[in-house]
């Protein structure tokens, strides 16, 4: 199951609460070259590892999917799915638009969420109160979210993040309507 949407747009808040509130959902952790913000932990909320190391990942095919995203490389290993499919998981990625259509063309079976922002100005409030980045990131990131948000039809649901709980609530929905239909 991928949830993917444009930064900003709460992707990472919708998880953390799904990982609190539902143990029995597995999250595979991405890999990115990004400082760590505030709170990150390595191998919990990403494996964050240097540029070198990620370029030389992607020379050895060790990701599914990966893509630079605002001078960051962001990316899924093989290796990270495939254990935990292999231990009987379903796996969510939480991951951006562009490596979300990469594993579309690459698998056919998964389940796909977008996670829509109420308006653009809701999702310029809320990548201004990360605080995280500057003017100039922050122009580039609302730029990018418009085109990426042309990409929602590409999803099997589309979920509109406008009051969080609610949000999480819908998602839960989604997954038990999923596993339902695998048991009939």
């Amino acid at each position: 199951m991928i949830i993917s949407g444009p930064s900003g747009v709460g992707k990472g808040s919708i998880c953390n609460i799904l990982r609190s509130q539902c143990p029995e959902i597995v999250f595979a952790v991405s890999a990115t070259t990004r400082r760590p913000r505030a709170g990150e932990k390595n191998g919990v909320n990403y494996y964050f590892i240097d540029k070198e190391q990620f370029i030389k990942k992607i020379a050895n095919g060790e990701f599914l999917e990966w893509a630079e995203v605002y001078g960051n490389y962001y990316g899924t290993l093989h290796s990270e799915v495939d254990r935990l499919r292999d231990d009987g998981h379903d796996v969510v990625l939480e991951i951006d638009v562009q490596g979300a259509m990469q594993i579309k063309k690459a698998c056919s079976d998964g389940i796909y969420i977008f996670i829509m922002p109420p308006s653009l100005d809701e999702l310029k409030r809320r990548i201004i109160a990360r605080g995280s980045e500057d003017a100039k990131t922050i122009e580039l990131r609302l730029t990018k979210s418009a085109s990426e948000m042309d990409c929602a039809d590409e999803y099997d649901y589309c979920v509109i993040n406008d009051v969080l709980a609610n949000s999480v609530e819908q998602i839960k929905k989604i997954i038990s309507d999923i596993k339902k239909q695998k048991v009939c």
